[in-house]
């Protein structure tokens, strides 16, 4: 499969411009098509120039962007249609994290004069704002290690790291042996898992609720949680639009096999401090049955949202959103 991606020295990477393509997948393949800036989304966005539609600007990483589905299904382009006065742009880019989206706003959105600004969090964000290296799946299936911007905390202070991005892919033995640990390999408890998974215990601890894919919530205190907190900050400072905080989870807890208590308080007290608006979908997702939300995802290898998935995401936001921009 050819690549639809292209090296970026800020953010690491976006989609090429203006492409269309065909993406093999295990629900028989799905069309994409990019704008002139590089983001998935059937509208060129020219700078400074604005109909009189209110403009709304989306980000957030593969969830966003539409793995699985075509343009014209996910829930970005469902919420245009919701609102005939508003035009919806996507900058969802795939495998990033919160730094690399915020990124994204500072490069090609922070000038475009939206009415709303709605930052996408996957709650797994967390863990790959803390990476400096993304994996990427040769054609071999050998796997190669691209470097991504980061963001460190000194104090309260962000400090912004690897620009320009390194742009060649390196081997695991490429990098110095301190640097590794900084690799995504799947959060820092991702040997306790693969333990629960070979001795025959994951499914137990998914039916008693004791499976937790993101430990990282966990502690207001934790340095994931911090350093999360810290960007969406400085992010949400800076838009001069409202912003609508729009908190993604994976699909333990849609199908009910994990507690949400631990991410979902750590939003809530992040909406207290900061006064910004935080839409959780989960309850509205967990009106479905058991059977309905288990066609929230892909039935074979792929967790991504399907169009079920992504119509169901976009009913949920749509009375948050009106609300916004009605106010």
């Amino acid at each position: 499969m050819r690549s639809v991606l292209e090296y970026h020295p800020v953010i690491g990477y976006r989609f090429i411009p203006s492409i269309k393509a065909r993406i093999l997948h295990e629900s028989g393949g799905y069309l994409i098509r990019c704008n002139n800036l590089g983001f998935r989304c059937n509208r060129d966005i020219q700078i400074g120039a604005k109909s009189k539609k209110r403009r709304v600007l989306i980000f957030g990483d593969s969830y966003t962007a539409g793995e699985g589905v075509c343009n014209e299904v996910r829930y970005s382009d469902l919420l245009e249609s919701m609102f005939k006065d508003v035009d919806i742009y996507n900058f969802g880019l795939p495998g990033t994290g919160t730094d690399q989206q915020y990124l994204t706003y500072k490069t090609y959105a922070e000038n475009l004069q939206p009415d709303l600004v709605i930052i996408s969090v996957m709650v797994e964000n967390i863990r790959r704002n803390v990476c400096r290296y993304r994996p990427f799946y040769m054609e071999n299936r050998s796997i190669r290690w691209l470097a991504k911007p980061y963001y460190s905390l000194n104090g309260k202070n962000l400090i912004l790291h690897n620009q320009p991005v390194p742009p060649l892919p390196l081997r695991l033995e490429d990098l110095p042996v301190e640097e590794r640990k900084y690799c995504d390999w799947g959060g820092r408890f991702k040997f306790f898992r693969a333990l629960a998974k070979k001795l025959s215990l994951k499914d137990e601890l998914l039916r008693l609720g004791l499976y937790n894919p993101v430990p990282e919530f966990k502690n207001p205190s934790d340095p994931d949680w911090k350093l999360m907190s810290a960007i969406l900050k400085r992010w949400i400072s800076e838009c001069t639009s409202p912003v609508l905080l729009n908190i993604i989870p994976l699909y333990h807890f849609v199908e009910g096999y994990a507690r949400p208590t631990d991410y979902q308080d750590r939003f809530k007290e992040f909406a207290k401090e900061t006064g910004v608006v935080v839409h959780d979908p989960l309850d509205y997702f967990l009106k479905y049955t058991p059977t309905e939300r288990r066609g929230f995802r892909f039935p074979i290898s792929d967790a991504h949202p399907t169009e079920k998935c992504h119509r169901a995401l976009a009913e949920s936001m749509g009375p948050s959103i009106k609300s916004i921009l009605k106010s």
